[in-house]
């Protein structure tokens, strides 16, 4: 049968939500019910941060309560301090821009010291391949690393290293997570059928990072590497909301079109009091195989420059290079298989200077609730 929406609601007005007996779909707290045509179901629940502890609680059973309907695929609970518990789901505002509160959340992934997220202004500048050859270079480091492929519409892991299948589900509804070349990985791209189009709206991707976050058994880690969605919109704010991220870092290529957009991702994370650990210039240079005489297609030099002006730390240059392309399309990245290698090596230079700055006293910082003026 299918799924609907009053299925959904009817689920959820058998959880109560506080000591009078209201329940959750007459409590003004439930934002719109999603329903995908994978029978997967999304909402997310308005709490206060002080609420946190409690509401987990309620979010678990509201999820539980949904899970158990005939046709219901997978369920995708979230909290979310976006707007007043109690208030009913506004008409879409005009854009504003989001203000850290001066009262931050803390909400630490048991086990996880540090979160990174690898993020990129706009696509195409090489940022997936860039954050799986980090998340290598830092456990190449003896560190305990996993990597969450956080980029919902073009989930990367998957490919990049060489998984297939799906995750296990553990007691309590909590996956666990996929293991390639030393790392813990969490990827949608585990949950979705391969070409299946991502047609989801903002609430939908905010619970399926969020779950992804907190319903995966990552156990104890030095360093979690996200890989973002390109952009300044959705996903990165419900990272900054739902993890203290210790830092972000801004992947650009050489180019003024891509800078524009680095410029725009530094400025958001900055925005949410979000430390950048660093930018990386990708597609540096091209060195012809047949004759060796160097190219710069994208331009040169652009992201230090860019780096210098906004004054954040410049991690170093990654050539556009036959051998990474080749050994990613493979499921082979080049720090796992060629450790030794020239390539290898820039990527651990650069995660060497993260994690410089993660042990050298920037530690993970509590999550600012994000707040619309």
């Amino acid at each position: 049968m299918a799924i609907t929406r009053e299925h959904v609601l009817q689920a959820l007005a058998t959880v109560p939500v506080d000591a009078t007996g209201t329940d959750l779909a007459a409590s003004g707290r439930l934002s719109d019910v999603h329903i995908d045509d994978a029978g997967r179901v999304m909402f997310s629940i308005a709490i206060d941060p002080s609420e946190a502890a409690v509401m987990e609680q309620v979010r678990q059973a509201a999820a539980t309560a949904v899970q158990g309907l005939p046709g219901v695929k997978g369920v995708f609970a979230s909290l979310t301090a976006d707007r007043a518990p109690g208030s009913a789901p506004a008409a879409p505002p005009a854009p504003q821009r989001p203000r850290a509160a001066a009262q931050p959340r803390n909400q630490r992934i048991p086990g996880v010291q540090h979160v990174i997220a690898v993020a990129s202004g706009k696509g195409g500048v090489g940022k997936s391949t860039t954050a799986c050859n980090l998340a290598l270079g830092l456990a190449a480091q003896g560190l305990k690393v996993g990597i969450l492929d956080a980029d919902i519409y073009g989930p990367s892991m998957p490919k990049l290293l060489g998984i297939h299948g799906k995750p296990r589900l553990l007691e309590n509804r909590i996956l666990e997570p996929m293991e390639a070349y030393g790392l813990k990985v969490m990827s949608i791209g585990f949950l979705v059928e391969e070409e299946a189009a991502m047609i989801w709206r903002g609430p939908m991707v905010m619970s399926a990072i969020t779950q992804m976050l907190r319903e995966v058994a990552w156990g104890d880690l030095d360093v979690l590497v996200v890989d973002m969605p390109p952009g300044t919109g959705d996903a990165q704010l419900t990272m900054a909301q739902a993890t203290p991220l210790a830092g972000a870092v801004i992947v650009s290529t050489p180019q003024d079109l891509a800078l524009i957009d680095a410029r725009r991702g530094v400025s958001m994370f900055k925005r949410v009091e979000i430390p950048i650990l660093g930018i990386v210039e990708n597609m540096a240079t091209f060195v012809c195989p047949h004759c060796g005489q160097t190219s710069h297609i994208f331009g040169h030099g652009g992201a230090r420059s860019e780096a210098e002006r906004l004054g954040v730390p410049f991690l170093g240059e990654v050539p556009l290079n036959m051998t990474i392309r080749e050994l990613s399309d493979a499921g082979r990245p080049v720090v796992a298989v060629e450790p030794d290698g020239p390539h290898a090596k820039i990527y651990k230079n650069m995660a060497q200077q993260i994690w410089a700055t993660l042990s050298g006293g920037a530690a993970s910082r509590p999550a600012p609730r994000i707040v619309i003026e």
